[in-house]
């Protein structure tokens, strides 16, 4: 028996979680596979510009801090990408040695250091993301605002169900 279809009488799959459609069991699927996707093109790019992963998954913290008007520190870096001190501080130190990041006091508070992304590493996330963005949002321009919405509560909560807080 597959793990995505029932026995015929309703019975649990072997995750014991109870019957699923097979096209509600596609979709995490296809989720699946979109994330995998991300994935290798975030590898690529890290390989294109001499950077880990993790590096790139920083950039991404960092630029979506900046998006919404949170302060970029360490501590805050490392808890959203789950590092330790010693590991953040050496992804720190690695995108500020290729210039991608720069240490900066804050200016309401000058004991913390902000971390910033360069311009230079925003041209390049650009140039190599730019064109999937682009075609990600052709996508969405073909929905309609209630299917955009329907999209959008779906990852919202996809994301929730993912995040580290609920797993506590």
């Amino acid at each position: 028996m597959d793990d995505n279809q029932d026995d015929g009488q309703g019975k649990a799959d072997r995750s014991g979680r109870g019957p699923h459609e097979p096209d509600t069991l596609g979709l995490v699927h296809l989720l699946r596979a979109v994330t995998v996707e991300f994935g290798l093109r975030q590898a690529e790019f890290a390989a294109r510009n001499a950077m880990h992963n993790t590096d790139v998954r920083a950039l991404i913290c960092l630029l979506d801090a900046a998006r919404a008007g949170e302060p970029a520190t360490a501590g805050l870096l490392g808890a959203r990408l789950g590092l330790n001190s010693a590991g953040t501080t050496a992804v720190i130190d690695r995108l500020e040695r290729l210039g991608h990041v720069a240490r900066v006091r804050d200016d309401r508070d000058r004991r913390r250091v902000l971390l910033r992304v360069a311009p230079e590493a925003i041209r390049l996330g650009q140039e190599f993301f730019g064109p999937v963005i682009d075609g990600l949002l052709g996508v969405l321009d073909s929905f309609e605002p209630a299917e955009r919405d329907t999209v959008r509560r779906f990852l919202t909560a996809t994301h929730t169900v993912l995040s580290p807080e609920q797993d506590r």
